[in-house]
Parts: structure tokens; sequence; C-alpha cells
């Protein structure tokens, strides 16, 4: 294995990268793992001082990717809501009311959207005399026993100059897909899935909902890059975390300006209602890593709050980048050399006779050439691996844009080329074959038995048979049973925790 290789760090085995990077001279190896993400965290996971307080309104990834099953279409799908661990409860995960999720759309390259669909929610509680999600088995998204639902209405903005010139709804009053306590509350999430997925009029089908976080890498990054020594690489920290997704599927006629221009450029943002009642920009996404890798810790609320015609403000973080002199000062890689217009090229412009639109004013936002057609068999590494339908062409689900970006960085683009990675090369549930593509999100009561109890009568014996029901053998020991009376048609709910200290308490005086 050289430096020149081809074949990805991620085919070599972890002791072999290891090996390597301690190794004088291994330069590849050394690189593999330093830094994928850089300097803050999953591509937009908790990227900013201020939005990381504020979760519901971070975005976290947007993908973009002409749709593989109907080619003539092209999908959308942005994430919030950064970690969600499954079992959070009794309180799961909701969009916020006050704010507008929106993706943006430029079709000519001049940094102005020149369309939007704006998703905004509500909530809806059926029963506020219970502290539960869900009060039984949920089996479809009317269920009267799923306690607090959603809904959301999606409007189509077209702007000319950055003036809306008409605003259409599209979509009204639409369900989302629920957080997935567990299998005893939602026996068949997939069902809640399907219900989800809404066709428009006009070919435009949407989502929204949780799903599982489809960005892999290894976030270890933060100890000194991998420890120092790369003693710290090859695990999905997102394994087993969940999102908040929007997805979107539009045919392609509609958000391009014609046969003859067929880039778009496309970001996310977050709007929220301030104190005066007005909504105000929070949260920005376009290409993954750019607010994390690029910019410093002093422009990172300026540019979660601006817009991609302002980006010039930004520029030297781009041609003056700080992770190559990261990765040269822990891992002794020579830096490429500055200014870096390499960089300018792939964050700020498109690839040039790939994504680039004609008259492009440079401005972060990810690009999709719509005309170039998805593959059968996609390469993680997308463009770098010679698959032109792959990021920075867009981003599809499977794109390893850790890897990719991480590459370019280190000089690709430029005559050093590289096989830099972070050892994770794939997500660890595999995403579907048609919309929305996202893999169901993991459920709160996932996972085998504890360490250590092999079957369930050790779990009897463990807890003292604390769950035997209330008129079974030993009925007449300790027993709690908690009741909620829900008013109106609500009916009285009983939740049955039947604590009977039956084989553990036996012979015991109380």
């Amino acid at each position: 294995m050289t430096p020149n290789s081809r074949t990805g760090v991620g085919r070599r085995s972890l002791a072999t990268l290891i090996s390597g990077a301690l190794a004088a001279g291994g330069l590849a190896a050394a690189g593999v793992t330093t830094l994928e993400p850089g300097a803050a965290s999953a591509s937009s996971h908790r990227e900013a001082p201020l939005i990381s307080g504020t979760p519901q309104y971070d975005n976290t990834d947007l993908y973009a990717f002409v749709s593989p099953d109907k080619p003539d279409t092209t999908t959308i799908i942005a994430n919030w809501i950064p970690f969600e661990e499954p079992a959070g409860g009794p309180n799961f995960f909701t969009f916020a009311e006050d704010a507008q999720y929106d993706l943006r759309i430029d079709k000519n390259g001049d940094a102005q959207e020149d369309l939007v669909f704006r998703y905004t929610f509500k909530t809806h509680t059926k029963n506020d005399k219970t502290f539960l999600y869900n009060t039984g088995p949920v089996e479809s998204l009317d269920d009267p026993d799923l306690n607090i639902t959603q809904t959301y209405d999606l409007e189509m903005i077209k702007l000319r100059h950055l003036k809306a010139e008409s605003r259409t709804k599209i979509a009204d009053d639409v369900p989302v897909a629920p957080s997935n306590v567990g299998k005893a509350s939602m026996p068949d999430y997939d069902k809640l899935r399907k219900e989800a997925i809404h066709e428009l009029a006009g070919g435009v089908t949407t989502f929204a909902g949780q799903a599982d976080d489809p960005f892999f890498l290894d976030l270890r990054v933060f100890d000194l890059l991998y420890g120092g020594n790369l003693s710290e690489v090859g695990n999905d920290t997102l394994k087993g975390y969940n999102v908040n997704s929007i997805a979107l599927q539009v045919p392609t006629s509609h958000i391009t300006e014609s046969h003859e221009q067929p880039v778009v450029g496309i970001w996310s943002t977050t709007q929220r209602k301030n104190a005066k009642g007005h909504f105000k920009q929070v949260s920005r996404l376009g290409n993954p890593l750019v607010n994390e890798v690029v910019n410093p810790v002093k422009d990172k609320d300026t540019f979660n709050a601006s817009t991609p015609r302002d980006d010039a403000q930004f520029l030297k973080n781009v041609t003056n980048p700080e992770l190559p002199k990261l990765i040269e000062g822990i891992y002794k890689i020579p830096a490429p050399k500055e200014p870096r217009n390499d960089l300018v090229d792939v964050f700020l412009k498109g690839v040039k006779d790939l994504n680039q639109p004609p008259h492009v004013t440079p401005s972060e936002m990810l690009r999709l050439n719509t005309s170039i057609e998805p593959t059968d068999k996609p390469k993680r590494l997308g463009v770098l691996d010679g698959d032109n339908a792959g990021f920075p062409n867009g981003r599809r689900l499977t794109d390893d844009v850790i890897d990719a970006a991480l590459q370019v960085v280190e000089g690709e683009l430029v005559g050093a080329k590289n096989d830099l990675g972070d050892a994770v090369d794939a997500n660890d549930k595999k995403f579907g074959a048609s919309f929305p593509y996202l893999a169901n999100p993991t459920e709160g009561s996932r996972g085998p038995l504890a360490e250590g109890v092999k079957s369930g009568n050790d779990v009897r014996s463990q807890l003292g048979d604390a769950l035997r029901p209330a008129a079974a053998e030993g009925s007449g020991n300790t027993t709690l049973i908690a009741a909620s009376a829900g008013a109106g048609a609500g009916g009285i709910l009983l939740i049955g925790l039947a604590l009977a200290w039956w084989r553990r308490m036996r012979g015991r005086a109380y």
C-alpha cells in the first residue's frame, strides 16, 4: 500500500493503519484518521456555540441527489436535532413550532435563492393529564394511543431578486412520523414510516419524521486528533443515534433553470421567531464540514446567520484553512501551499465542467448537476474515485464525505495524492431503495439482554419477579399499581407496574 493508492484507507486494517502511522515516513497511514470533521463535530452536529444550545433548530446534514429509482426527479434530505438518544423519553423529539425549516435553491449560480420549500410544524396533544408520549401500542399515525403528534404545512415560495413573486401551499396538515419509542409501543414502525410519506400534486413527494442518523464517521477527533497517535479510530460515533428528517422529492424540471443549465445550488436554513415575533435565521447548512472545519470559532455563529451572497467575508477561511496545519503539527504531513484556490472551487464554486454553473458567484452551498444520471454501483468517494454522480456533485447518503473532504483538504486536487480517512466507510444501517431512502430510527427498547443476563429466568431472579401481574401467585405481597385518569373521551389509563417482591421477600417479615 502506498500513499498514492486509490483503494482508500478504509480497506486497510486498523492495525496496519496505526502501525503505519507510527512508523517513520508512514504519511499515508498517519493522515488516515487524523482529523475527519476537523474542529467541531459531525457535519453540523453542535458545530457553533449558539446553536449547540438549541438542538431543535440545528441543521445536522444536507443531502441532494438525482433519485436512483426515479431519475427524472431530485431528492433533497435535511436533518435536524443531533444525537437523539432513542430512549430519550418521556419527552421525545419534535420539530419546533416557532421555526421555519427551509430548503433553498439557487437555479442560476448568482448566490441568491430562486425557490424555497418551507416546512412549519404544529404539535397536538390528546391527553395532557398523562406524562406518556403514547398510552398503548401505536398501529397507525391516527391511533388514539399516540398521544403526542405533529403535523406540518409545506409552502413553495418563488422569488425574483430576493422578493417573493408567489407563495403556494402545496401540503396542509400532513402527519409527521413519530419518534420510535420502542417495540412494545410501536411494533410495526415501518408501517408508520410509510404512512408519513405523502404524494402531492405535480409529482412531488414529501416526508417528515424521525430517522436513523445517516452520517457515518468517527468523532473522537476532538481528543487531540484521535488521541494524538491514532489510538482512537474506526468507531462510528453516530451509530444508534437518530435525527429528525425532512425529505422532499421533486421533478427536476421544477428546480432547474433549463436543460442547458442543469446545475442547482442547495442549502437548508432554520429561522426562529424572536421576542418581537420576527423570524431570524439561526442555522444554515450547505456542504458538509464547512462551519466545522473551515470556519474558526469567531465566525461560526455569524455563518449560521448569514446568506451565501455574503460569503466573501469567509473567503480567507477557505484559502488559508486551519485543518492542514493541525495535521502537519501532529502527524507531520506537509500542508499544501496557500492560498488554497482548489478549495475555493470545491466549496464555493463547484468543480469546473462538473457542477459549476456559468458565471457563478462564489458562495457556499451544495451544488448538484442534475443531468448526471445515478449509477447502480455508487462509490463511496464519489468524484475522487471517478463516480461523478457523488460528492462533491451533490451528496448521496452513501457518500463518505469525511474521507473525500479530508483528501481534498490535504491536496488531492493539487497533486498530493493520499488515502486519508477515518476508517469508517459506511453507515451501520442499510439505506432504503425508495423514497425517503433513510433507514428507520433505532427504537428506544433496542438491544439484547444486559451483560451477564443469559435468560428470562435470570432476569426474574435479579428483579425478584418485580414484574409479576398483581393477580398472579404471590399477589398478596407488596404491589404498586399506578393509575392515571384521563379527562373526557380519554377515559381511564391504567399503567400496570406490579412490584411484587415474591421470591426475594418470601418468608420475610414486613
